[in-house]
């Protein structure tokens, strides 16, 4: 089936697999075109390859590089003429342990790519065609940043900035822009291994709707995010997170 081009263009960062690149399928289904980036060249041509090269571009790079971010706008620019949407999804997690232990190098280096590269990002964006044109930007925050995170913390103290983040830019980019953010439990990918490997049906058995989260679930709300449809909604957070909230209940 030919999919009808939506005239759209979308910068999604750390794209090349698991989450980001669920998104990038996703839009590319709708009609959508997009500039993905991540750091690995050959995972990055790869995920070009399956989206199709007439409607993906790669640029490699890490995402708190500024020069890296430039690049990747004006690629897009070059490219396509154009950023409707921009989904800020690159994000790291290098540490595992408590707050009280954490390295402080550690915790910069975390903020630096998962709070500041958004930002960087999301200013350029903004001036290089969201500013006069409109759009939506969509930032991937996670449950860890709305609540307790044992063991996380600086990941999830980094996505609790990514949520205010959200509300700063969608108070400053009102009306043009609308800017949401998603925040997932646990989904399937190789960034979150670690807290489902070797014990997947323990740790599915958890979630009120028996399953962990898998990109498409994520894709498809950002799909909604960055549509006419969400065209009234601007500095939410949406919780997707399999009804895992739910057992805080009380009884």
């Amino acid at each position: 089936m030919t999919v009808q081009d939506s005239g759209k263009v979308a910068l999604i960062t750390g794209a090349s697999r698991g989450i980001g690149y669920g998104i990038a399928q996703a839009l590319v289904a709708r009609g959508d075109r997009v500039v993905i980036t991540g750091r690995g060249e050959d995972a990055l041509k790869e995920a070009v390859e399956r989206l199709g090269a007439d409607r993906a571009v790669g640029v490699v790079g890490k995402a708190h590089d500024e020069a890296h971010q430039a690049a990747a706008v004006e690629r897009a620019m070059e490219v396509f003429g154009r950023v409707d949407f921009l989904i800020n999804n690159a994000g790291t997690n290098p540490v595992f342990g408590p707050m009280a232990e954490l390295d402080l190098g550690v915790a910069r280096k975390v903020y630096e790519t998962n709070v500041i590269s958004a930002l960087g990002f999301a200013q350029r964006t903004w001036k290089a065609w969201q500013r006069e044109n409109g759009g939506a930007i969509v930032n991937i925050a996670s449950v860890a940043g709305v609540s307790a995170s044992p063991f996380i913390g600086a990941y999830g103290m980094s996505k609790a900035a990514m949520v205010n983040l959200t509300l700063q830019l969608a108070h400053e980019f009102a009306p043009v822009v609308r800017v949401n953010a998603i925040a997932p439990a646990v989904v399937k990918t190789k960034f979150a291994e670690a807290l489902y490997e070797g014990r997947e049906a323990e740790a599915a058995a958890a979630y009120p709707l028996g399953r962990l989260g898998v990109p498409e679930d994520i894709g498809g709300a950002a799909e909604f995010l960055t549509s006419e449809k969400s065209g009234w909604i601007t500095g939410q957070t949406l919780v997707i997170d399999g009804g895992i909230f739910l057992n805080a209940g009380v009884g």
